[in-house]
């Protein structure tokens, strides 16, 4: 396991001149963040500080020049008669600039990796100066004049030469054809550039779709679709049975939709991927669910609870039976708020057991099952099995059917904790849902510790912060907790957050917690709306609620907020 050296000097430096904070350290070290390579990398990596400060701070400490690489004219690029190998330039991340007799001036991203410096030292005999430039920058001028210029995607297509490659249709042609020409070097490298370029951008999803004339590349930051530059649409086919062969799908099948999983290491990240195949009108579209293992926060510190909300959650996750819902939409991070609690609950005095559609993330100590039903491995089925294995805690990925959710409400009531999710729109429609699904009353008001909703939304960019004007419409839609003085902020867009003004989500919470109130009203058969009413009186905050004090702290925007949840009534 990789440790954060003490003596780093690149901590030393950031420390003296205040451009990071001692807890941040600590978290990286907590968290084994660090790759053990340069530091400075992986505080860029992880937004603990923005790449022109790090360069700026490392400047003036090393009195070593910052250039901009795309201000030097193309023509002086690279250096002519140097024989140093593009792999070489790009693994160590160093671009030659100038050559003169004596000296050799080069780009460097890590100016304290003197080991490599002093091998090209003697590899050209000639003194080494160097100049500051970020990482990305370095690397898109190698691949620029080593790789024949032009854009990535460009290249990538331009390597494709097989006309039979170019014209394949998956109609037509043999299934072994196409597997054949899923397997040349140019489509596996340009399958490889798209899953990179996506996790460069730290997205979520990749989205391959293909229509009458041409192919949509999309990508989803921060919870939204983001449009890309696409390959040729010829290339669909190639492409689609390359991503199928890594995820082990059945090449020969495309009438059917499919679904499958890959594993892999890119960038020195472990990566999973949940890989699902729709056949359309016009070829198979390809959704990747992107899983950095090493981006997983776990922790329910990090997620974004208020003080008063994660106190009363960490709470009733360490109480010894009854149920716990999260509640929320398709990728409002319900899944990592379990692990998290999961995660804080996992001793070796306690058995855990989930059953997920389909396992997320892998957490030792915590037996995982994931459900298959061609087999007849359910989530009513498994969670029976689970229950005879005698477990303290159970996890049950969602609640779909009436089956599953009397069995977990009777797994609650044995001496079972028991966690799980269901779709509604608010903590109180979750109640009204397992009514819905014939669950008797008092069985819920027994078992039922609380319900969470939460939504994600995303974070204004520390770069590009600034004040935002609120409208008189936005500043009706706040009511109550429009204050004199009020002051709202926005990111006006930048290079660090792709000009899109945010950078990473935060999560809004709505806790409701069953008291003796909402038990009666449970009983009483009581609508969703008179019980967020009574909850209310108690004092749980609302989604909403909760998202303008977020606005108010500067985390995000009012539009975001309105964005994400529905109107609410006092």
């Amino acid at each position: 396991m990789s440790k954060l050296k003490k003596t780093d000097p690149v901590e030393r430096i950031l420390l003296r001149h205040n451009k990071i904070t001692e807890k941040a350290f600590q978290e990286i070290k907590t968290n084994n963040l660090h790759s053990g390579k340069y530091l400075g990398k992986t505080l860029v990596d992880h937004g603990y500080i923005h790449i022109q400060a790090l360069l700026t701070t490392l400047s003036d400490e090393l009195n070593i020049p910052i250039i901009v690489i795309k201000d030097i004219p193309k023509d002086q690029l690279p250096v002519p008669d140097l024989v140093i190998s593009e792999a070489f330039l790009k693994e160590k991340v160093i671009l030659p600039l100038h050559m003169d007799g004596s000296s050799l001036s080069i780009a460097i991203f890590d100016p304290f990796d003197y080991y490599t410096l002093e091998n090209l030292k003697i590899s050209v005999n000639k003194e080494i100066k160097i100049a500051l430039a970020s990482e990305q920058e370095i690397l898109e001028a190698i691949e620029a004049f080593y790789g024949g210029g032009g854009s990535a995607m460009d290249r990538m297509v331009d390597k494709v030469q097989d006309d039979d490659l170019l014209n394949l249709d998956s109609d037509e042609e043999s299934t072994e054809h196409i597997r054949d020409m899923a397997s040349e070097a140019p489509v596996i490298k340009l399958v490889n550039h798209i899953i990179s370029e996506a996790i460069e951008m730290r997205a979520s999803d990749i989205h391959l779709e293909p229509f009458a004339d041409d192919l949509i590349l999309r990508y989803r930051i921060d919870g939204m679709l983001h449009e890309f530059e696409a390959p040729p649409k010829k290339l669909n086919s190639a492409m689609t049975t390359r991503i199928k062969i890594m995820s082990k799908l059945d090449i020969s099948e495309r009438r059917l939709p499919q679904d499958g999983r890959i594993k892999l290491k890119i960038q020195g990240k472990d990566i999973d991927m949940r890989v699902s195949t729709l056949p359309t009108l016009y070829g198979e579209s390809v959704v990747m669910r992107i899983l950095d293992r090493g981006n997983l926060k776990v922790d329910l510190q990090h997620l974004g609870f208020p003080k008063r909300q994660l106190e009363q959650l960490e709470t009733l996750i360490q109480k010894p039976y009854g149920k716990l819902l999260v509640t929320g939409p398709t990728g409002s991070g319900k899944t990592t708020t379990l692990y998290a609690a999961l995660d804080k609950i996992n001793t070796a005095e306690k058995k855990i057991i989930t059953i997920e559609d389909p396992v997320e993330y892998q957490m030792r100590g915590i037996n995982q099952i994931h459900v298959k039903p061609q087999i007849g491995l359910t989530f009513a089925s498994g969670l029976r099995s689970i229950v005879r294995q005698d477990p303290d805690v159970i996890m049950i990925g969602e609640i779909r059917d009436p089956e599953t959710a009397e069995i977990a409400i009777q797994a609650a009531l044995t001496g079972h904790l028991v966690f799980s999710t269901v779709h509604t729109n608010d903590a109180a429609g979750a109640i009204t849902r397992l009514l819905d699904m014939g669950i008797e009353n008092f069985l819920i008001s027994t078992a039922l510790l609380a319900v969470l909703a939460q939504r994600l939304v995303r974070v204004i960019c520390t770069e590009c912060k600034e004040p935002a004007s609120l409208n008189p419409a936005l500043l009706k839609e706040m009511g109550s907790w429009v204050k004199p003085g009020i002051k709202a902020y926005r990111g006006k867009g930048c290079k660090h957050c792709s000009h899109t003004g945010f950078r990473g989500r935060a999560g809004i919470y709505e806790l409701l917690i069953i008291d003796e109130a909402i038990r009666g009203l449970i009983l009483a058969k009581a609508n969703g709306q008179t019980i967020r009413a009574m909850a209310r009186k108690s004092g749980m905050r609302t989604l909403r609620e909760d998202g303008w004090r977020k606005v108010l702290q500067g985390i995000t925007t009012v539009e975001e907020i309105l964005r994400v949840t529905i109107g609410e009534h006092s």
